[in-house]
């Protein structure tokens, strides 16, 4: 294997080991058996766990900017762009349902155990913040799109901690239909959008 190929492999198998067993119950051993590497091996690319988890909140940190900007583009208004966000609870709720929302397990987790990283993987949730802010102001908000921004984000985060205790479908599809009929009305009367 190439090492840039091999170092991938860690930080996605670490990844996913970290949002379905968290980071703390994951060790070298679970991820290296995932990617088929010697324990000699696995060290060459990772000397500690803490880098692997850099790593793996720089990874996170792409793969949403990459989703942002692929919003940006699919989207034809900022409403539209929101409704992408919110449709993620849809799209991807069969792991929603079984492990909770990756960004706020991994902030949360982190934040229990004090570690050092935690406000760099909170940062995920600033990627979010700041793009929803954006588009509420670019619907008309100049004022409160923060405010707009964040009760999105909680609202989502609440829905994923709920779908993940209840595994409930049908309460997902409805949240997800209020939160969009939510931001309809917040629709300014002049804006055409």
């Amino acid at each position: 294997m190439v090492a840039t190929t091999t170092r991938q492999q860690i930080v996605e198998a670490a990844d996913k080991r970290f949002y379905e067993r968290g980071f703390e119950a994951t060790s070298f051993a679970d991820i290296a058996a995932v990617v088929g590497l010697s324990r000699g091996n696995f060290y060459y690319h990772f000397k500690t766990k803490d880098e692997i988890l850099e790593a793996v909140i720089a990874h996170r940190l792409s793969k949403t900017r990459a989703m942002l900007d692929a919003w940006e583009v699919e989207g034809k208004t900022p409403t539209d762009r929101i409704r992408s966000f919110i449709n993620i609870l849809i799209m991807n709720q069969a792991k929603i349902m079984a492990h909770g929302c990756p960004v706020g397990t991994l902030c949360n987790e982190l934040a229990k155990l004090d570690h050092v990283a935690k406000n760099r993987a909170a940062e995920l949730f600033t990627l979010f913040r700041n793009w929803l802010s954006r588009q509420f102001r670019d619907i008309g908000h100049d004022t409160g799109a923060d405010e707009f921004a964040m009760h999105i984000l909680m609202r989502s985060q609440g829905v994923a901690a709920l779908a993940t205790a209840f595994r409930d479908e049908a309460f997902v599809r409805r949240e997800v239909e209020d939160m969009c009929q939510w931001l309809t009305a917040q629709q300014p009367t002049s804006s055409p959008k």
